[in-house]
C-alpha cells in the first residue's frame, strides 16, 4: 500500500493534466470515426418510390433503398443494336437535394448501367423490353460510388409506353381501312356507280377490321429512347454519399 501511495504522489498535477487531454482526445478521434444519425430528411418522391427517407449523418448523406429519381439517356439508345454486358450512360443535369435543402447528389454526375438482358420484341403485338443494372454514380469531381438500381417500373425493364402501342394499332387500323375503302369504292364502281355508299360501307370496316388483327398479331415495337430522354430509376440498395457542401455546376 506505501508504495501506491508513493506512485500516486510522484505523479504532479502537470502530468496528471497530460494524461487527462490525452484521454479526452482519443475519446473525440474515437467519436468521430463512428457515424452517427444527425438527422432524417426527405426526398421528394418521385412516381413507383416506395419510400422518401434520406438518413443524415455526421459523416454521409444516405439516400435509403427505394427511393427513386430521374436520370436522362446521354445518347440515342436502340434496343435492336444492344445487347447484355453493353455499357449505357446516364446524365444527372440538376442537383437532387431533400426537402429540407441538403444536397445530395451534384448536378452534372453521371451514372453507368449495364445491358443485363434484353427481350426482342414478338408475335402477338409483344414490346422490346430492355433489362438495366444501374450500377455506378460518378460525381463531377470523378468520385465513384458503386450503387444498385433499376428502373421503376412494374417489371423493371423498359419498354415503349402504351400510348406507342395503341398508335401501332392505329396506324394499322386506319391505313388497312383506307385500303378497304379504296377497294369497296372500285368494286362499287364496276357494277353501278350508285352503289358507292355501299362499297364504302363495306369495304372500310373490313379494311379496318383486318387491320387492327394485322396490327395485333406482328411484333411489337422495339425500344428506342432519345438523348435526353428521361428514366425513373429505383434504388435496390442504400446509396452512401459523402457530404457535398457546393454542387460545382452552381446549380
Amino acid at each position: 500500500m506505501g508504495k501506491i501511495i508513493k506512485f500516486i504522489h510522484s505523479f504532479s498535477m502537470k502530468n496528471l493534466f497530460i494524461i487527462l487531454t490525452i484521454i479526452l482526445i482519443g475519446t473525440q478521434v474515437l467519436a468521430d470515426d463512428c457515424e452517427q444519425v444527425i438527422a432524417r430528411e426527405h426526398i421528394f418522391k418521385e412516381k413507383g418510390a416506395l419510400t422518401d427517407q434520406v438518413v443524415i449523418t455526421n459523416q454521409r448523406n444516405i439516400i435509403c433503398q427505394g427511393n427513386a429519381f430521374k436520370i436522362l439517356f446521354e445518347c440515342k439508345f436502340w434496343s435492336d443494336c444492344a445487347k447484355a454486358g453493353d455499357r449505357v450512360n446516364f446524365d444527372i443535369p440538376e442537383s437532387i437535394y431533400t426537402q429540407e435543402g441538403t444536397l445530395l447528389i451534384p448536378a452534372c454526375s453521371k451514372i453507368v448501367a449495364t445491358v443485363i438482358k434484353i427481350e426482342k420484341q414478338r408475335v402477338p403485338n409483344k414490346n422490346a423490353r430492355v433489362y438495366l443494372n444501374f450500377e455506378c454514380l460518378i460525381l463531377p469531381d470523378g468520385t465513384t460510388i458503386a450503387m444498385s438500381a433499376k428502373p421503376c417500373t412494374k417489371d423493371g425493364s423498359l419498354k415503349e409506353g402504351p400510348w406507342m402501342t395503341t398508335g401501332k394499332l392505329f396506324a394499322y387500323t386506319l391505313g388497312l381501312g383506307i385500303v378497304g375503302a379504296g377497294a369497296g369504292t372500285g368494286f362499287a364502281f364496276i357494277p353501278n356507280p350508285a352503289k358507292l355508299g355501299a362499297g364504302f360501307a363495306i369495304g372500310i370496316p373490313i379494311g379496318t377490321t383486318v387491320g387492327l388483327i394485322t396490327g395485333l398479331i406482328t411484333p411489337g415495337l422495339k425500344y428506342h429512347a432519345k438523348a435526353g430522354e428521361a428514366v425513373t430509376i429505383i434504388l435496390c440498395e442504400n446509396l452512401g454519399l459523402c457530404k457535398q457542401p457546393v454542387c460545382p455546376c452552381g446549380n
